[in-house]
């Protein structure tokens, strides 16, 4: 029984184990501080604390009656708890049964509230169904009324408006005929009643011959061929100009074209192809001229037009096509004529005539003769409001090099713009013939005062500075660059734009590459190919001073002239019209200053006849290690002497100066390397003495950015990680020459952990290095393919492998050897 009472008291626990999140929940409704509440209660420790002592153990009675008591407490408690749940379902079901009672209900009462709401809305139909009748007739009556009087309106005003006519009343009759325009709207749709259409049509006949009685009154007034002007407007015409306002648009149009053409007629007799005035010299003649009638206009006819024809700006608009038709027809015939300062005068004066019109005048009458009303003028159209640069100071902002500078937002083009200029276009290749020619001449001053200067001085300013006639050009390049773009954007800028390139390769030929200082092994000057190919064992060409800055001069202003090609590349593409900016290219002439400017150019090597001396003694007789060789020292003190002038003079390209010690690095640690393999046979105290050499030079070069130089600055990551691997790999082979070549298979293992890119040809060498025989090299090649790993499978197992096997050299070597054998058996 014991068994099966624990039993039923696990299970009974296993059930009653509660989830963490239960038992806060419980604990936060019962708060509790008895111990039998907690969720990890443990009996032992409760026995414990009530009975601590062995003498506590005489209550254990009273101890039990109160626990028994507590229990059947909690029995009551769960009785009572159980049966109060009894009726619950009862009482649900009860509650449910009222809920649907009380909703049966609800709905009675919204039925009837709908049934009462439609009996009310059929009984205001009824109601109001008197009241819409009585509407509709009194809309009805009002629209019929309102129809008599404006039929009353426009017979009456028909019968005036004839009578007007006749009598030339334009001041009444233009008040009267818009009135009766706007009755007659109302009318359109009753065109079909007869005494309707008669009005319409009487209406119609009555516009048709204000018409011409208004055209045939300006004809009399402004008669095309007369002797003389009249005295000055009428009032009569005033008025006639305010009914052509409400007329057909193309009788104001007729009296416009009319008296503009009988305005400009004394212009095409005073300017008439064969009068000396009409040709370009006198060309401010023509504005003048306009600007004097412009006047007269206003202070004669200037109240007798309305405002809104605009008529002193269509004046001042046609009499720019007719002088633009003028000149081309005068110019097509005197081309010969034609010099670039007449020219450049002639278009000067024009585009400043075009400027004052567009400070004058809006534009809104260019669009094909029909008037654009400006409501409000906006207050940037005009491009004059903010002063353009003038040539002093763009050429002051291109000797700045601001090129690049924030642009301002640009101004609204000036609507007039080429409407009289626009006739020099085809003539314009006189300009562009003429920068040529400035330009040509400009390369040869250039070069002419570069041979009378002389290169630029060393310890000054001048050294490793942009070359002044680098910047002349370009100024000069911006200054054509603007007159060109306020001639023509168009196919004018693309012929500059090929001047622009031709000169600017003839700058980089005869300035660049034609300054280029002589080498001593060759009577031609020095050229790109000889810079950049140093044939092996060829003497390396030795410069002067000053010849070191001048190069560095030369590569400052190739970086100068390939940064503001392009600059000039998006400036002509600015100033060009948009379809024709793909026509701009500078590409090829950036790629031609971009090849002078890598630092390969700088013709800098250490003194390797110095350094092939010094490796070219007999390393196995050193007795002990000592300072520095000779050969170091030679080396290191020709990289003071050379390097901070170099720096210096690339003061203002520091990235070029950066290229230039890498290129140096990659191409003195090779040659290094080369001349070690060459120092054979070699003791122990010589590959120590050789492996102190090469960290002095190691040293050295981690120090060549900042060496000579008061301020240190830490070279480079890219350039510190070129010298510290090739130097390392170079102390690294000495290390392996140095260490004894027995036991075999440690020299070798030492070898390959030494030497990250280990192959048979380095090792070949070092052993040569040595002094070891051919026949002891070749059991330490074979054990040495035994222990290199693995190659994988592919492409890089195959790279791999062509280290294993002999290379070119190594074959031209066994075929030497093998003819010398040949021949002493012969």
């Amino acid at each position: 029984m014991e068994e099966e009472e624990l039993e039923f008291v696990e299970e009974l626990e296993a059930v009653l184990q509660l989830t963490p999140d239960v038992q806060l929940a419980i604990e936060q409704v019962f708060p509790s501080q008895d111990p039998l509440d907690r969720a990890d209660f443990n009996a032992v420790e409760y026995i414990n604390t009530l009975f601590p002592t062995e003498q506590s153990l005489a209550n254990i009675d009273e101890v039990v009656n109160k626990i028994r008591l507590k229990i059947r407490r909690l029995d009551d408690n769960i009785r009572t708890v159980v049966r109060g749940q009894t009726n619950v379902g009862q009482d649900g079901r009860q509650a449910l049964e009222e809920a649907q009672k009380a909703i049966q209900q609800l709905f009675g009462k919204i039925k009837d509230i709908k049934d009462k709401a439609e009996k009310s809305e059929q009984m205001v139909k009824e109601i109001t169904r008197d009241i819409k009748q009585l509407d509709h007739a009194k809309r009805h009556l009002t629209t019929s009324i309102t129809t008599l009087n404006h039929l009353h309106m426009l017979a009456g005003g028909v019968d005036s408006l004839e009578a007007m006519t006749r009598r030339r009343q334009y001041g009444e009759v233009a008040n009267l005929l818009k009135g009766v325009m706007n009755v007659l709207e109302h009318f359109h749709k009753y065109m079909g009643i007869p005494q309707i259409r008669q009005l319409s049509e009487r209406v119609k006949a009555a516009q048709a011959e204000l018409g011409q009685q208004i055209l045939a009154d300006f004809e009399e007034a402004f008669p095309s061929q007369g002797t003389k002007r009249p005295g000055g407007p009428s009032n009569v015409l005033r008025d006639a100009c305010l009914v052509a306002n409400i007329l057909d648009p193309r009788i104001k149009q007729e009296i416009i074209k009319k008296f503009i053409k009988q305005h400009l007629s004394e212009y095409l007799v005073l300017f008439q192809e064969n009068q000396d005035v009409a040709w370009l010299d006198k060309i401010d003649r023509r504005y003048a001229w306009i600007k004097r009638q412009l006047v007269d206009y206003e202070e004669k006819y200037g109240r007798m037009f309305p405002r809104e024809w605009y008529m002193t700006e269509r004046i001042a608009v046609e009499f720019c096509h007719v002088t633009r038709t003028e000149l081309a027809k005068i110019m097509r015939t005197r081309a010969k004529e034609i010099e670039v300062k007449l020219l450049l005068f002639a278009i000067q004066r024009t585009t400043n005539f075009e400027g004052f019109l567009a400070k004058r005048f809006s534009g809104c009458t260019l669009t094909d003769g029909t008037l654009k009303k400006l409501e409000s003028p906006p207050p940037s159209t005009n491009p004059f409001l903010e002063d353009e640069p003038t040539p002093e100071m763009e050429e002051l902002v291109m000797e700045k090099g601001d090129l690049d500078q924030p642009k301002k937002p640009k101004a609204p083009d000036n609507p007039f713009h080429g409407i009289v200029s626009k006739c020099f276009e085809p003539h314009l290749y006189v300009y562009i013939e003429s920068q040529d020619k400035n330009l040509g001449e400009l390369i040869d001053r250039f070069v002419a005062d570069f041979k009378a200067q002389g290169p630029p001085k060393p310890n000054t300013d001048e050294g490793g500075a942009v070359l002044p006639s680098c910047a002349d050009l370009f100024v000069y390049y911006k200054k054509c660059m603007v007159q060109c773009s306020q001639l023509s954007t168009g196919e004018p800028m693309i012929a500059l734009t090929t001047i622009f390139q031709k000169y600017l390769r003839e700058y980089a030929w005869k300035i660049l590459s034609g300054n280029l200082p002589k080498t001593t092994s060759s009577s031609g000057g020095l050229t790109i190919s000889s810079l950049l190919k140093e044939k092996e064992g060829s003497e390396v060409a030795k410069f002067t001073l000053e010849e070191l800055c001048l190069i560095c001069s030369i590569l400052s202003t190739a970086e100068y002239c390939l940064a503001t090609t392009q600059q000039l590349e998006e400036k002509l593409k600015e100033k060009v019209d948009v379809s024709l900016t793909e026509r701009i290219n500078l590409t090829g002439e950036m790629d031609t200053f971009s090849t002078y400017v890598p630092c390969t150019y700088l013709p800098f090597t250490p003194p390797h006849k110095a350094t092939c001396l010094g490796l070219s003694m007999q390393w196995q007789n050193v007795e002990h290690v000592g300072d520095q060789s000779p050969y170091v020292t030679s080396v290191i003190l020709h990289i003071k002497q050379n390097v901070p002038i170099i720096r210096d003079n690339l003061a203002s390209t520091r990235k070029y100066f950066t290229q230039f010690c890498i290129k140096f690095a990659n191409s003195f640690i090779p040659k290094f390397i080369t001349h070690l393999f060459k120092c054979k046979p070699i003791s122990m105290v010589g590959a120590e003495q050789l492996l102190l050499d090469t960290h002095s030079l190691k040293m050295v070069l981690l120090d060549l950015p900042s060496i000579g130089s008061q301020v240190v600055r830490k070279a480079p990551a890219s350039y510190t990680k070129i010298v510290v691997k090739g130097m390392t790999r170079a102390e690294m082979i000495l290390k392996v020459v140095m260490a004894p070549h027995e036991p075999l298979v440690v020299f070798v293992d030492n070898y390959i952990k030494l030497l990250t890119d280990c192959n048979t040809e380095t090792f070949q060498k070092i052993l040569d290095m040595k002094g070891l025989k051919r026949s002891e090299q070749s059991s330490m090649l074979e054990l040495l393919r035994q222990r290199l790993p693995t190659p994988p499978s592919g492409p890089e197992g195959s790279s791999s492998l062509s280290l294993l096997a002999p290379t070119p050299e190594q074959e031209s070597s066994r075929i030497r050897k093998l003819e010398k054998l040949i021949k002493k058996r012969l």
